[in-house]
């Protein structure tokens, strides 16, 4: 029963954490995989499955851009993203929200 509501609330808050981790610097799609688990105490252990339509729509939104990157040495191109103005501004509603929702759920859980 908990992980049930566990993975559903941690659903509402994947794309202000994504965009958070795109508000510092652009990042490619393992890169955000590997700092939401690291940054959450392995709270958030996303698969690509989960990360990459996240990005698309919020690419879509106008939100992210995306960006390949050149082949340098051995490494391959990697599609990078990176954050929009847009995007900042959505952030800053969106945690807006999320505050009011935490306080509220703490006063009716007495917390």
């Amino acid at each position: 029963m908990r992980e049930k509501y566990e993975r559903q609330m941690k659903k509402g808050v994947l794309d202000m954490l994504v965009l958070q981790l795109l508000a510092q610097e652009k990042k490619y799609g393992y890169q955000l995989i590997m700092e939401l688990r690291e940054k959450s105490g392995d709270i958030f252990c996303l698969k690509e499955g989960t990360l990459y339509p996240i990005l698309y729509r919020l690419e879509d939104e106008g939100l992210v851009e995306s960006r390949w990157s050149e082949a340098e040495d051995k490494q391959l191109p990697r599609k990078y993203y990176l954050m929009t103005d847009k995007g900042r501004q959505a952030l800053d509603e969106i945690y807006f929200s999320w505050q009011q929702i935490t306080d509220g759920v703490g006063q009716i859980m007495g917390k």
